[in-house]
């Protein structure tokens, strides 16, 4: 079969450019490896994971906070088995709504490991060891990753787990360890701690969610130990674990170098990603990964070494993130047929899916500092939010960042309730270029939780929050 293009993944870069090709008249293909569309995100990542976390946010407000709106229950209780048949459930209906737009937008789909022969054909290689080749005048790498282990550290899927096991325990743990204070760890952990489990959370820098703005992993460790008991072992580096029977031993050294054990019936190994290239054949067209991380080296245009094989999403440089690569993607897409896209990598939100949510887009206090930019900054507390009081939400905060002289933003970071959907109008503002006045003029309905970006725009323009 000849192709126009050719998608290799179908994660969120992977079908999302995949669709965007067959919008644009190309004559599309999609290789996935396994039986369900959809990648990480929707099969052990995103979707699952959220999931669990609406159904234990549930569970932990029902058993702690429902007595405060004068709702009384008896007999709470847990049931693990049909929490991960709703989370299963949730992940067939987002991967059957991928085959149907596949079939909608008339592309056509292979099952089987995608490789190369050469730069234009591309191997098929099926689960019955059959092969089927085919040809594209473009190819898109949308292979994205998977969970980065540890040499010293052997996951046995067991006690010792990643990600991928985690998201189908059929018990809580009595007490789960989790080694990596950045996202998946903390989503991971709040989840069964929410669901009555002792968490430990042991990571090597002095800080959780370490790439985000200084502020937000204060917070947000207070606030896990406030509400879910959660404890942290910070500035430790983990030495090994090992597993007997139903009891995990985990070693570490403190910042002074002594030793640290912990003992629990579950470790979560949550140490970050590695971009995935297993069996893609990249050696048979001369292109070589990096060695930090196995990422893809690309130029500007998402386009490797070698003239129409692009490379997107987790398998690239960046963030690790699906909207990342669903932007890839369509850039991609768009490329091929001439357009001229654009993507601001500045502009891509991050968010923590805890509660509260943690949410983060342009630049962090920190890199302003160093980069010796002048700016103000405007804070705006949830405790002063009227929207918070009402719904018992009121740990958290909003930063907004401007330039000291046009009062232009350059980031804004927040930890609140629904942080993950507020965060959009600091994107759409800053797309525009707004001013920090600009948002602070810009009538707000009340009572909403958006209201503190308002407030936190008006305290970084010469301190002119109403409410604070």
């Amino acid at each position: 079969m000849q192709y126009d293009v050719i998608v290799i993944g179908s994660g969120p870069g992977g079908y999302v450019g995949a669709i965007r090709c067959a919008q644009l008249g190309l004559k599309t293909a999609v290789i996935e490896k396994y039986s369900t569309f959809g990648g990480t995100c929707l099969n052990v990542g995103c979707i699952p994971s959220k999931a669990l976390l609406d159904s234990s946010e549930h569970y932990h407000n029902a058993a702690h906070n429902f007595e405060a709106h004068g709702i009384g229950l008896s007999n709470l209780q847990i049931d693990v088995k049909k929490m991960m048949e709703r989370k299963n459930e949730v992940i067939s209906q987002n991967t059957a709504g991928i085959t149907f737009l596949f079939k909608k937008n008339k592309i056509d789909t292979y099952e089987g490991v995608g490789s190369f022969i050469d730069k234009n054909t591309i191997k098929v290689t099926k689960k019955d060891g059959s092969t089927e080749e085919l040809k594209a005048k473009n190819v898109i790498i949308a292979t994205g990753s998977k969970p980065t282990t540890l040499p010293f550290l052997p996951i046995d899927k067991k006690r010792i787990i990643t990600s991928t096991e985690a998201l189908n325990l059929q018990e809580v743990p009595k007490h789960l360890i989790v080694i990596g204070g950045g996202v998946i760890g903390l989503e991971l952990g709040s989840v069964y701690a929410r669901l009555g489990a002792k968490v430990s959370v042991v990571e090597f820098a002095k800080s959780i969610i370490g790439t985000m703005d200084a502020g937000l992993g204060k917070e947000l460790q207070r606030v896990l130990k406030k509400n879910l008991g959660m404890e942290f072992f910070l500035g430790h580096k983990v030495t090994g674990a090992t597993a007997k029977g139903k009891k995990v031993t985990v070693t570490a050294e403190n910042q002074k170098g002594e030793a640290v054990s912990l003992e629990g019936d579950y470790c979560i190994v949550a140490v970050g990603r590695t971009a995935y290239t297993e069996g893609l054949g990249l050696d048979n067209i001369g292109i070589k990964t990096e060695e930090r991380g196995n990422k893809i080296p690309v130029n500007e245009h998402l386009e490797t070494s070698v003239e129409g094989i692009y490379a997107i999403g987790d398998v690239i440089k960046g963030a690790m993130l699906a909207h990342k690569a669903e932007d890839e993607g369509i850039y991609v897409a768009e490329r091929i047929v001439g357009q001229k896209p654009h993507i601001d990598y500045n502009l891509i939100p991050g968010v923590v899916y805890t509660w509260p949510e943690v949410a983060s887009v342009g630049k962090t206090e920190e890199e302003l500092k160093e980069t010796g930019v002048k700016y103000k900054a405007g804070s705006f507390s949830f405790k002063a939010s009227g929207r918070a009081k009402a719904s018992g939400d009121t740990d958290g905060f909003i930063k907004v960042l401007a330039d000291a002289e046009t009062d232009e933003v350059l980031g804004v970071h927040m930890i609140g309730p629904r942080a993950a959907d507020m965060i959009a109008e600091a994107v759409v503002a800053m797309e525009y270029r707004a001013s920090a006045e600009d948002i602070g003029r810009i009538c707000h309905a009340h009572p909403t939780f958006t209201e503190a970006i308002k407030e936190a725009a008006l305290a970084a323009t010469a301190n002119r929050a109403i409410h604070a």
